[in-house]
């Protein structure tokens, strides 16, 4: 995994709780998996963090071909490797914080949506950059784009993004505070 950086060239904020360091582990742990280590992830995924998994899950009775599905569901299995490996325990990610999250992006994305190319950019290396997980976030954003996702033509296509986005946003929102043994 390379480095992710601002459309500037400089360096994404660090803070956070997933760190680049933690986020390059669970990418090459997952790109490891063989498909059933990747499918006893998925269970995991299943049993602490059901409503993450449907929110992936429900793409393809919006449009989304299984090819694009895959590329979502190894974002998932990232993030949720991240969030395992990072020390903390996540609660529950509720439907309710999956829609409260999911309105914020909307209002964050029709923001940008009228802006030229250039503040395109900006807002959105911005918005990586104030966001409560950069890192997430950028990988988020970078994978999607490394798999020509982020040139929304379709719907299916708008609904697949969203849903990555989402995941990054629902991590940040639900980030627990540290134990005193961390």
């Amino acid at each position: 995994m390379t480095r992710r950086r601002t459309a500037a060239g400089g360096p994404l904020a660090s803070k956070g709780v997933i760190s680049a360091k933690l986020l390059a582990n669970a990418v090459v742990t997952v790109e490891a998996m063989n498909t059933e280590a990747r499918i006893r992830l998925a269970d995991e995924i299943y049993e602490q963090q059901p409503n993450l998994l449907a929110s992936v899950l429900a793409l393809p009775r919006m449009g989304v071909s299984l090819d694009q599905l895959e590329v979502l569901i190894t974002v998932l299995l990232v993030t949720w490797q991240t969030m395992k490996t990072s020390g903390r325990k996540w609660p529950l990610i509720s439907e309710d914080t999956l829609e409260r999250c999911l309105q914020r992006l909307t209002g964050k994305l029709q923001f940008i949506e009228g802006l030229s190319p250039a503040l395109q950019q900006r807002a959105v290396d911005d918005q990586i950059n104030q966001h409560a997980e950069p890192q997430l976030l950028a990988f988020v954003h970078g994978y999607l784009g490394d798999h020509g996702l982020l040139g929304i033509g379709t719907d299916a296509e708008k609904y697949l993004v969203l849903a990555g986005l989402n995941l990054a946003e629902c991590v940040a929102e639900t980030v627990p505070k540290p134990t005193r043994s961390t």
